[in-house]
């Protein structure tokens, strides 16, 4: 269906009855007056892409500016529109918010590699400065891929690649569900169609003995439920189909062996009432050894909550099935858009959630040791988008990583100077190599010496970014020190050899101009290029 204003003006009122209906009404007249001659590819007025987003933020249950952003995210750079306008008829916390999603939208480069990074980069900026520009982004992505048909091929395939790659796992590590699972789901279907389709009509034929079995289960889970006293609303559904077909390959199986494609969540009013509704299933169904995770304990970095559990049915089939809250499911759906207050107040995240999503700031801090855009993009991928792995400090402090991380990874997030010093590490109280994997569960020790230095071999046994840029780091420091001692010393011997001192050599020089002209600043760059071999001793 065409989405129209007033199903984004309803929507905003159900929860935001203050909304500043006014000020939306001005931005939908103002987005439909500047993009009144625009098409899109398929031939339907531009406008209707404005007012999708808008919804789609409605939907996120955000604030006025947030809806009115959505409205009016593309006049920058699609009409003649500039930002100064957009300042002065809709206020600056709009005009931040527009010309934020502007930058991100504008970004040319030549490589691939290099676009990638440098988006990354700017989404991240962005999100540091308001989480909003991110939530706008994203509705901006989710309806351009849900009217890819009109594109060409080639076009489909760039942009869904980038969807995958960037814009689904950056809402997953912002915890927006619902979006992360869609944007996984378009892309596939363009990335891979065959298998799409071919997945498409298996899941269509299991229809009838899925919804069977859905209905069964939730009726004897309800039943269950109900008689121990607890209120819980219970849904099932089959998992997404991306979700699906990453199992297949995972596994390496066809989608006949693919059982657990279904799963139930169980809602409740109250957090022991979880604890109490996994008891009850455990009871009915025998569970699947090594499935139980407790993320309401132990929450997700993207601040999920939830228990998971999987079980066997009578038949011998797998289903999963979690159990939350109803303010945990809203986080689990909306993330940190349900964080965001829909109330007026000033731009960017509130205290409580810059802690919770602290990530974003340590990301930042990886660009000071970084200017290869593939080398940042990279380690980003690894970062943002792999699967966690949750660890004990000695004194009982949670440290997430990504899978695959060692106790290296380990020792720089705690300081760099552990990470510097560090010789050896203890795990669950055993000596083990630097290079162990870090399991989750695991109580780690660091073993440090104060003489201690890094070396290059560690770049290949750290996986996080933190560690492996402060590595690099003090190894390029520490190799322009030694380059400047030996340039120094070869320098010297060089005058030595010509029986002429430097002063008397550089009399009436203009000393600034000879160092520029051989492309250094000062004399402890011109030692360091010496040392590393880019100039001669006789270049001076």
């Amino acid at each position: 269906m065409t989405r129209r204003f007033e199903d984004i003006l309803e929507r905003v009122e159900e929860y935001n009855p203050g909304a500043d209906v006014e000020l939306l009404k001005k931005a939908y007249i103002f987005s439909a007056r500047e993009h009144r001659d625009q098409k899109r590819r398929s031939g339907e007025p531009y406008l209707i892409h404005p007012l999708e987003v808008a919804y789609l933020l409605a939907e996120l249950r955000l604030d006025t500016a947030s809806i009115v952003a959505g409205l009016l995210h593309d006049v920058v750079e699609d009409t003649l529109t500039t930002v100064e306008h957009v300042k002065e008829n809709f206020g600056d916390d709009v005009a931040e918010l527009v010309e934020g999603v502007t930058k991100i939208s504008k970004l040319k480069f030549a490589t691939p590699e290099e676009a990638q990074a440098e988006n990354i980069r700017k989404m991240i900026l962005a999100m540091v400065g308001d989480i909003r520009v991110i939530l706008v982004k994203l509705a901006d992505r989710l309806h351009n891929m849900r009217t890819l048909d009109a594109l060409s091929v080639e076009k489909q395939q760039r942009i869904a690649l980038e969807t995958r790659e960037i814009y689904a796992p950056l809402a997953n590590r912002l915890g927006i569900g619902r979006i992360k699972h869609e944007l996984e789901d378009l892309a596939f279907r363009y990335l891979d169609a065959e298998a799409f389709a071919q997945l498409t009509r298996a899941l269509q034929s299991r229809r009838k003995v899925s919804d069977k079995f859905i209905d069964e289960i939730r009726v004897r889970l309800e039943g269950a439920i109900k008689d121990a006293g607890i209120e819980a609303e219970i849904k099932g559904r089959v998992k997404s189909i991306y979700s699906i077909h990453q199992k297949m390959r995972a596994q390496r199986i066809s989608v006949d062996e693919v059982y657990d494609y279904t799963a139930f969540r169980i809602l409740t009013d109250h957090m022991k009432d979880c604890y109490g509704a996994m008891g009850i299933v455990h009871s009915i169904w025998r569970p699947v050894p090594g499935r139980i995770k407790d993320y309401i304990a132990m929450p997700k970095p993207n601040l999920y909550r939830s228990l998971h559990t999987s079980v066997m049915s009578e038949k011998g089939h797998p289903f999963e099935v979690q159990i939350r809250t109803h303010e945990m499911h809203k986080v689990a759906e909306e993330g940190i858009a349900a964080h965001w207050q829909y109330k007026e107040h000033e731009g960017g995240l509130r205290g409580d959630d810059a802690d919770e999503m602290s990530w974003v700031r340590q990301i930042m801090d990886l660009q000071k040791d970084m200017t290869d855009p593939s080398d940042f993009v990279n380690l980003m991928k690894v970062d943002l988008f792999a699967d966690e792995v949750y660890t004990f400090t000695p004194r009982g402090n949670v440290l997430s990583f990504s899978a695959g991380a060692t106790p290296i990874d380990f020792a720089y997030t705690i300081h760099t100077e552990i990470g510097h010093t560090t010789v050896g590490a203890k795990v669950n109280g055993r000596i083990v190599p630097l290079k162990y994997e870090l399991q989750n569960g695991d109580i780690v020790e660091i073993l440090t010496q104060p003489n201690k230095q890094p070396n290059r071999d560690w770049l290949s046994v750290a996986k996080t970014s933190r560690a492996r840029s402060k590595i690099r780091a003090w190894i390029n420091a520490n190799e322009r020190e030694e380059s400047i001692r030996l340039g120094s010393e070869l320098t010297e011997k060089e005058f030595r050899k010509y029986k002429v001192s430097p002063k008397k050599l550089l009399q009436g020089v203009d000393f600034d101009a000879a160092l520029k002209k051989l492309g250094v600043v000062d004399m402890d760059d011109y030692h360091a290029a010496v040392g590393y071999g880019r100039l001669t001793a006789h270049a001076l």
